[in-house]
């Protein structure tokens, strides 16, 4: 197994095209990443859902996104958030009901995953973080 691998998102394989028609790129399953999920989402069309609607009740997991190109409509429970590019999202709570659909052909949203533990250890130092605020 590589240590490393380096790819165009084009080049990976889609695992489902959601209705009506964003590609949905499987990051975690195909570099097999076990600390966290992965997704990348392309919408083919404006008017596609990218985030189909969902909570995370029962896996318990937190979610980010990230809107790198395009523009994104979030329903975070039913309240409407646009989100353009570099936009991030972050949902800590998961009985949040979300969802986002493209505003624009081409929008891209990167989701990221995981489960909160106590335990988490950053590699970074607490020193670098001095002064910069916490939202939650």
């Amino acid at each position: 197994m590589p240590a490393w691998a380096a790819l165009r998102l084009e080049e990976l394989p889609v695992a489902v095209e959601t209705e009506p028609g964003a590609a949905w790129y499987p990051l975690q399953h195909v570099f097999g990443f076990t600390g966290f999920g992965a997704n990348a989402f392309v919408a083919a069309a404006s008017g596609d859902v990218l985030i189909e609607e969902h909570d995370e009740s029962g896996s318990g997991q937190e979610e980010l996104y990230l809107v790198t190109s395009g523009a994104a409509e979030f329903t975070l429970d039913g309240e409407s958030v646009s989100a353009p590019a570099m936009f991030v999202v972050a949902v800590r709570d998961p009985s949040v009901k979300r969802s986002a659909v493209a505003l624009e052909a081409g929008t891209t949203l990167l989701a990221f995953g995981g489960m909160p533990t106590a335990d988490f250890r950053s590699t970074w130092m607490d020193t670098h973080f001095k002064g910069v605020p916490r939202l939650f």
